[in-house]
C-alpha cells in the first residue's frame, strides 16, 4: 500500500474519518460534564499536538532519503563519466569496448529510475549485473597484463562505478518502517476518535468531523509520496543520467 501512496489516501481517509463518527457515539452514551470536558480538552489538544510532531518528524524521515536518492543519482552520473575518460588510458581495443559497455549500461540505470513495471525492473537489474560483470573483466584484464598506476586509476573509476549502483540501491530499499506507518496511523486514529468525542454540539454534522481526517491523509500522501521511490507522483527524474547521455559521444 506505501508503494502506491495514492491508493493509500481514501482507505486512511475512510479510517480516520469513521474513527470520528464512532467519537460521536461514545459521546452520545456518556456525555462529558462539568469539569470533565475541561480536562478532555488538555488531554485532546496534547494528543493532537503529538499527532503533529510525528507528522512533521515522519516527513522529515521521508524528506532526507528523498533528497539521498537523489544525491546518489548525481553520484552515478558523476562516476560513469569519469570512468567513461579514464577508458582512454587503457589500450585502444580495450577503451572502445568499456566505453561502449558504459554507454549501455547509462542506459539502464536510466531505465532503472524511470521504469514502474516490477518485471521490467527485474530484467533491468539482472542485464545491469551481467554487465556489471563484463565491465570489470573489461578493465582487469589490461590492468593484470600491465599493472601500472595508470591502468590502476581506469580499475579505480570503475569501482566507483559499482559501487554507485549499490549505494543507490541501498538508498531505496531505505523507507520509513513499516511498524512506524502502524503507529503513526494508530495515533491519528486515536486523534480522530477523541474528536469526535469531544465535539460538543449534539447536532454536530459528520461532513464537520471530515475535515481533520482530510488534512492527515493528504499529510499521509505526501509523506508516503516523497518516501515511495517507484509508483509514487513525486519521484527522482535520472536527469544527470540522462543529461550524461546526451554528451557522450555517439557511436
Amino acid at each position: 500500500m506505501f508503494n502506491y501512496p495514492v491508493l493509500h489516501f481514501p482507505l486512511s481517509l475512510l479510517v480516520l474519518w469513521l474513527s470520528a463518527l464512532v467519537g460521536t457515539k461514545l459521546r452520545n452514551q456518556r456525555p462529558l460534564v462539568g469539569e470533565e470536558r475541561e480536562d478532555f480538552g488538555f488531554v485532546q489538544a496534547a494528543a493532537l499536538t503529538l499527532l503533529g510532531l510525528i507528522i512533521g518528524f515522519s516527513f522529515s524521515m521521508a524528506t532526507g532519503r528523498y533528497e539521498q536518492r537523489r544525491n546518489y543519482e548525481e553520484a552515478e552520473a558523476n562516476a560513469i563519466g569519469t570512468e567513461y575518460v579514464r577508458a582512454g588510458l587503457l589500450p585502444a581495443s580495450d577503451a572502445a569496448q568499456v566505453r561502449a559497455q558504459l554507454a549501455k549500461y547509462l542506459d539502464l540505470r536510466v531505465l532503472f529510475y524511470r521504469t514502474r513495471d516490477q518485471t521490467e525492473l527485474q530484467k533491468i537489474n539482472t542485464d545491469t549485473g551481467l554487465l556489471q560483470t563484463e565491465m570489470w573483466t573489461a578493465v582487469q584484464n589490461p590492468a593484470l597484463a600491465q599493472p601500472t598506476p595508470v591502468m590502476a586509476l581506469a580499475v579505480a573509476g570503475m569501482n566507483d562505478v559499482l559501487n554507485s549502483r549499490g549505494y543507490t540501491q541501498a538508498a531505496w530499499w531505505n523507507r520509513i518502517p513499516t511498524a512506524a506507518w502502524g503507529l503513526m496511523i494508530a495515533i491519528a486514529i486515536l486523534c480522530n476518535l477523541l474528536l469526535g468525542y469531544g465535539a460538543r454540539s449534539g447536532q454536530v454534522k459528520s461532513a464537520v468531523l471530515l475535515i481533520l481526517p482530510f488534512l492527515v491523509s493528504i499529510a499521509f500522501l505526501l509523506i508516503a509520496d516523497i518516501d515511495a521511490p517507484r509508483g509514487a507522483l513525486i519521484h527522482v527524474p535520472p536527469q544527470n543520467l540522462v543529461s550524461l547521455s546526451h554528451s557522450l559521444p555517439k557511436s
